[in-house]
This record gives structure tokens, sequence and C-alpha cells, in this order.
């Protein structure tokens, strides 16, 4: 039977308070600097070494005694303390002993700095390889005890699975029931998943069950009126009983920047399909109309914007070859921007970047991941533009039926925490957007990656032969190596020059994905090459190979920069780790897409006679040049990401119970 309190909580949550402006905003980022202090991570490792001296007593207890007094302290948690700090200390050394004996990992005292950290709300930056998988469990255990939802979100479905297996037992243990929820998974067995104490799933999943659920109370979005409705009629057709979730109190986002910077720019659409053969046929139409135009001559590109504007003799060869079509064709502003969507999906929407084309169909790849995402399309009729530039049948557009970003959903949890290792270069944006502290863990041993100079070339063929030879000396040596690349079709290109020198290799991307697993378990074993698109860049642990350290490690090739210096160090992470031995660098040229788009032409003329030429301090120029490039493509995102923000705020009313509390 469910009770109203547990009807209620379905869908309260709390209210995010608007952005700071002007003076408001200056005075909430020094409170946030002042809260950012180094002298947070010193009263975090006094408290972490408190708990390490706690280690004795608990160590001398048999399983039965440890998990009595697990509960003894759950039960202190699920009523609420006056002054928690010496029960939550003895909880993570109950938990530490149990990970322990359950799974065989101890967490190292960092890692109870970052639980800590965790605990209070704080974005805790662990660098690569520091554990945070068994960090965060420390902190779930401590959530979970309250029996209100408690969500661990991760980056892929492949992560979900692995982490919960993984740290079952650990959950177990402490009293506390463990679900997931991926894609393809039942309305019923969601509904199981978000039952347990604690849930692990993606944002993409937590984001479009929280739409669905909207959908389904719409016309009785306040809690507290639905209640009284139920209660005055004992019977409605709109109930909460059929809502998957158990409402939003608690969440812990492992990859915070990847989830809640990254992808913060693509709002979570829920949308249904509805057949509309008039923009079919102006879409087919206007892909065959787009043919003859040539760029530079009718049209010109904004690379950095992704923009096409029509020149004069676009604008004019547009007219002719509408003169004879029906009436959609006739008005000036709906053909031209008919034709500027079919050049848009022909110049910056490319098969193997973008998008793959699978069983006959254009599947979207998350530039961030490297992933597949099958239940995405792009909206506005550009899914159809590229379909009918790939010559494929074309699907029918969606209706949007509710929406909301990722940033506005995860401010509507009560607690959040997240972890990342690469969290310093937007800590202002996290405290601003999420209220989220950074605070930096140290490591548990001293890092000893190696990391080189960019190596920079005039021209992207110099570049990639430069990479083949680099990968051919340090395999005859026996280094294994992974090649990180931004998009499938480079990998599968870099995967050509390899087979043609007769190199084994493995592939990783958004098409060669199948055996992730595998793939990644063999990366770090004597002479493996592993291409891998950024699907090696966040949650893969490279365990290295017998003999492998003594050679000097895994060593990582970055063949590109990306548009985030975080992303680059997500993949130079997956070397030298715990204190392994491993080296890092970057291969560059100055036709590289973020050169292109990102900086100014005048500087790419400089920087490419510069290099090209040879001349003295090039080197030193090119790293200024791409440092300006990432800055400025971080600074047009960030703009991107409170645009969407703004979006959201002004549809809230709009968003199910996502509404003011005078709705419904």
């Amino acid at each position: 039977m469910q009770t109203p309190t547990a009807d209620y909580r379905k869908t309260d949550f709390r209210r995010p308070k608007e952005l700071f402006k002007g003076l408001d905003a200056g005075v909430y980022a020094l409170i946030g600097m002042y809260k950012r202090r180094s002298t947070t991570a010193t009263r975090l490792l006094e408290e972490a070494e408190r708990i390490d001296d706690l280690a004795p007593q608990y160590k001398q207890l048999t399983d039965h005694q440890l998990q009595q007094r697990l509960f003894e302290l759950r039960e202190k948690f699920r009523r609420g303390m006056r002054d928690e700090t010496d029960a939550l200390l003895h909880s993570l050394a109950a938990i530490r002993e149990t990970a322990d004996r359950q799974i065989g990992l101890r967490p190292f005292v960092v890692q109870l700095m970052g639980a800590l950290a965790l605990y209070r709300g704080y974005l805790a930056e662990m660098a690569t390889g520091e554990g945070k998988t068994l960090t965060a469990c420390l902190t779930g255990v401590l959530w979970a005890w309250s029996r209100k939802p408690c969500h661990v979100i991760t980056v892929n479905d492949y992560l979900v699975q692995r982490d919960a297996e993984w740290l079952g037992p650990v959950y177990r243990f402490c009293g506390v029931r463990v679900g997931v929820v991926t894609a393809f998974m039942s309305p019923d067995e969601r509904r199981k998943g978000y039952a347990c104490d604690i849930t692990y799933a993606t944002s993409k999943e937590v984001v479009a069950d929280f739409l669905r659920d909207c959908l389904k109370v719409i016309t009785t979005r306040n809690p507290t009126r639905r209640l009284i409705r139920r209660l005055l009629a004992r019977s409605n057709p709109e109930t909460a009983g059929e809502l998957v979730m158990r409402g939003l109190h608690s969440a812990i986002v492992d990859e915070a920047d990847s989830v809640l910077i990254d992808e913060a720019v693509t709002p979570l659409i829920i949308a249904t399909l509805r057949p509309n053969d008039t923009l079919r046929e102006a879409v087919l139409k206007a892909h065959e109309i787009s043919l003859p135009f040539e760029p530079a001559v009718d049209y010109t590109v904004n690379l950095r914007y992704k923009e096409v504007e029509l020149t004069p003799a676009g604008r004019t060869k547009l007219e002719q070859l509408c003169a004879e079509l029906p009436g959609l064709w006739r008005g000036p502003l709906r053909r031209t921007e008919l034709i500027k969507q079919a050049l848009t999906a022909r110049e910056f929407y490319h098969q193997g970047k973008q998008y793959v084309v699978l069983d006959g169909k254009v599947v979207i790849v998350d530039e961030f991941t490297g992933r597949q995402m099958p239940q995405r399309t792009w909206r506005e009729g550009m899914h159809q533009a590229i379909e009918a530039k790939e010559g494929l049948p074309l699907t029918d557009p969606n209706e949007t039926m509710a929406r909301i970003s990722f940033q506005r959903y995860f401010r509507l949890y009560r607690r959040l925490a997240g972890m990342t290792g690469t969290a310093s270069e937007a800590a202002g944006e996290f405290w601003q957007i999420y209220g989220l502290p950074v605070v930096r863990i140290p490591t548990n041993k001293p890092c000893i990656r190696i990391r080189h100079p960019d190596r920079v070339f005039g021209h992207e063929e110099e570049k990639w032969t430069a990479v083949v030879q680099e990968i051919e000396r340090l395999h005859a040596i026996g280094r294994p190596v992974l090649v990180g690349t931004r998009s499938v079709i480079a990998s599968e290109l870099l995967a050509q020059r390899l087979e043609a020198r007769g190199l084994p290799f493995k592939v990783l991307n958004a098409v060669r994905h199948q055996e992730e697993a595998v793939v990644v378990a063999l990366a770090g074993e004597k002479g493996h090459i592993t291409i891998a698109t950024n699907m090696a860049g966040r949650g893969t642990d490279i365990k290295l190979g017998t003999g492998v350290a003594a050679m000097g490690g895994l060593h990582v090739i970055a063949t590109e920069r990306h548009e985030s210096g975080r992303v680059d160090r997500q993949l130079f992470g997956r070397c030298a780790r715990q204190g392994d031995p491993g080296s890092a660098q970057a291969f560059v040229s100055v036709d590289d897409e973020l050169i292109r788009r990102y900086l100014p032409r005048p500087m790419q003329r400089q920087l490419a006679a510069a290099v090209r030429a040879g001349l003295p301090g090039a080197d030193k120029l090119a790293y200024v040049a791409f440092a300006h490039a990432q800055r400025t493509a971080q600074r047009i995102a960030f703009k991107m990401r409170k645009n969407v923000l703004r979006t959201d705020d002004w549809l809230d009313e709009s968003l199910s119970f996502a509404t003011s509390e005078t709705g419904g």
C-alpha cells in the first residue's frame, strides 16, 4: 500500500532559485571562492585521518558484529542527528571495513576525504585512477540509509551495470538495496530500479524518466492538490502509482564536468512522431536545389558558430531555381531557410563525426563521449535534411511534448554532489549554476606521468604520418599505445594506415563498440595498440600487463586537441594511474578543426607560416594559439549553456509538475 507521504514525495522536489545578476552575482562568486579555499581540503584530511585511526576497532569485529554496528549507525542517520560528525566518522570507518571484506578493496585516506566532500555537497576533483567509483559508494551508503531516493549518475550504461554489480556486495552488507536503470528497460523494470535505496543510471535515462512522469500527472502537478483530490474523490484516473521514479532528493554525479557542463548545452526532449508529408517533400526538394550551390560563391560558412549565409549570387540562383515551384517556394524567407538547412547539413554534419549510418538509419554520435545515441534525433527538420543528404528514406519529424535541460534538472535535487578528474577549469561555473564548490583531493601516490611537449605540424598529412611512425617505434619495443581520435572517421582512417603497415591493433568507436570491455582490459598489455574515440576517455581503468611498467608504462597519443582542455586531460589520464609509470603526447597541426573554427584568420595565417617555415619559437606560438582557441571555444559554450538555462526558465510553466505552486 502506498502511503500519502510516499505519493507526495514522488512529485515534490526543490525549486531552483534564479541565477544571481549584477552585484549579487559578484558577491556570490566571492562566497564560492571562499568555499573553495585550500583550508577546506586540510580540514577534510584531518577528518579522514581520524577515520583511519578508528580502523583497529572495526578490524577486530566479526562479520556479524560489523553488520550489527552498521545497522545501529543506519538508524541514527534515518532518524536524523543534531551532531552527526561522530556518527559520520564511525559510519565511514565501518563501511570502509565492509568494502575491504566484501570486494577486497580498502579505501585510501584520500578516498575517505572524497567521501566526506561528497557528503557535504562538494564537487571533489580526484585525479583519474584514484578510485572515484568506490568513493561514491561510501557516500551512497550514507545517503541511501535515509530511504529517500538517491541516484548515482554516470556517463554510460556499461559503467552503470559494472559499478552496480561490482559494489553490490558492499551495499547489501550495509543493508542497502541497489538497482540500475539502463536504456531499453521496460517501465516495470525501471520502476523496480528506482524503488531501490540507491539507483545507478545515466543522466539521459533519469531526465527522460522525469519528463515521462511529468506528462503522466500533467493535470495534477501540485502534490498537495493531487492528494486532496484523491482523498475527496477516492479514485483518480491520474494516479502517481504509474510513475516510475520515487522522486528527486539526492544525487552523486560521476564525471560531473561531462554531465553538468559538456552535455548541458543540449536539452533533453520527449517527443512523439507526427507524420508531415509537406515537410518531407520540402526537405527532399531543398536537398535537390542545394546540389549546384558552391561554397564561397553561392554561400559563406561560419565555422565558429556553424552558420551558413547565402551570398547575393546565391540568392539570385535560388530565386531562379524556385521560379517554377509551387507556393511554399515562392516566399523568400521560407525558401532561404530550407536551403540554408540543406547546406548546413552538408557543411557541418558529417558521417563518422556527428553521426553514423547503421541499418539504413542516421544514428547520432555524442561528440563528447564518442557513443551512439540511437534514441535521439535532431530537431526542426535537420534530421530529415541529413537523411536526404545520405539518400536514405526520410523519417517522420518529432513533435515536442516536454523538455528540460540537464542544468535545470540537476538543480531540482535537494542534495547534489559530484566528482571528476577535471573540475578546476570550470570551478566558477559549477558554483554559479549548481552551487557546488570544487575541492581538490590529493593523489594517493605521486603521479609520475611524463608529459611530452606537443608536436606541431604544418599539414594534417604530415601529422598522421608522424603518428603512425611513433606508434611503430613504440610497438617495436613492446610498449602499449592508446591513440585518441576526435571522430569515428579519424579512427577508421588511422586504422587503415596501421593495417597497411602490418601493425596489429584494436579499434573502439561508435561503430566498433561491441567488445568494449575486452578492448579496454587488454589495452595495457605488452605490444597492444588501441585506437579509440572519447569512449576510452572516461571511466575506463587500463591495467598494465606484466613487464609493461619496466618499459615505461602505457603511452597515450592525442591526435587532435579538443575544444575543452578538460577532455584532453581525461585522455592523458588513462596512463600513469595510482603511481604507475606512463607518458602522453599530443600531435597537432595548423589544419586541425580547433584552429580553423576558433582562431582568428590573421592568427591562423601567422601560425601556419611560422610552423611550415620552421621558424624559431613556432612551437611556443602554437601553444599560445591552441590555448587561445580552447578559451574561445569554452567562452562560446558557456554562453550557450546560459542561454539554454534561460530558455528553460522561460518554458518552466509548461513543464508538467516542474511549475509554480499555483499550477495544477
